[in-house]
């Protein structure tokens, strides 16, 4: 028992050192992308007033932040993502039940699905601003759209992969369709579902900002498309990197919440 004890803490240290050691190379391939950019920029080696540079940037995020102007750009695209990645999520998961509980309906709306998910949402931005004006709620219905379909699909899926007889066996002992789908079809989904989670993250990201680049007027999205039009590039690689850093928060959270998901369904 003692030796089970020690191989098994052996192995818990060794995947701590590899944890930390892929952290540490993370970093350290961003620090190093980081200082060739800024050594690329100051020996012209590329066009500093294209692709400005990492000191460049910082200047103006500082001053930004310090005159406050960066605040409302960042919480109203935080507030769309969220949103919109939220509804995106919920709706889609609640359109999968409708079409596992209903295979008749799941039959027919099938090929229309199929068109939608191969179907380039960001086609639909024209409409989209006709019918929710240009505003923020266009932004939110961006997200929404590109996020929903694919939550659908892969949800549906789940629901269809769960193993039969698992049902046989509840209906054996009596189980109505609800009971089948809250003990058995969502329990038996749930990787599925966190999956559609961490996607939905950068979908919710997409939709936004290219809804923010159509029509609004705040936003990290409109920050991009106010730099091309007055060739402020470092202003464009900053809304660009804030992006990315946002997205990443998001990401992390939504893998935190997974992590509290799993913890609780092992105490169940």
């Amino acid at each position: 028992m003692d030796n089970i004890k020690q191989l098994h803490e052996q192995f818990r240290k060794k995947e701590r050192r590899h944890a930390w050691l892929a952290r540490s190379l993370q970093l350290l391939l961003l620090i190093l992308f980081f200082a060739l950019w800024e050594i690329a920029s100051k020996k012209e080696w590329i066009d500093p007033l294209l692709f400005s540079s990492p000191s460049s940037i910082w200047d103006l995020f500082l001053a930004k932040w310090i005159d406050g102007s960066l605040w409302i750009h960042i919480w109203t695209t935080l507030l769309e993502t969220g949103v919109g990645f939220i509804l995106g999520t919920v709706l889609g998961a609640i359109i999968a039940t409708f079409l596992w509980w209903m295979p008749l309906l799941a039959r027919v709306l099938d090929p229309y699905l199929v068109v939608l998910n191969a179907m380039p949402k960001v086609a639909l931005g024209p409409i989209i601003i006709v019918i929710f004006g240009p505003n923020i709620s266009s932004s939110i219905a961006m997200g929404v759209i590109i996020s929903i379909i694919i939550t659908i699909l892969v949800i549906y899926s789940a629901f269809q992969e769960v193993d039969s007889n698992y049902i046989k066996v509840m209906d054996t002992f009596g189980a109505n369709k609800w009971q089948c789908y809250t003990h058995v079809i969502l329990p038996s989904s749930f990787p599925a579902i966190i999956s559609t989670l961490k996607v939905n993250v950068g979908l919710s990201w997409v939709g936004v900002i290219f809804g923010e680049l159509l029509v609004s007027k705040q936003g990290l999205g409109y920050l991009i498309s106010y730099g091309f039009q007055v060739f402020n590039f470092t202003l464009v690689l900053l809304s660009v990197l804030l992006t990315c850093v946002l997205a990443t928060l998001m990401y992390v959270f939504v893998e935190a919440f997974e992590k509290l998901l799993i913890g609780k369904r092992k105490k169940s």
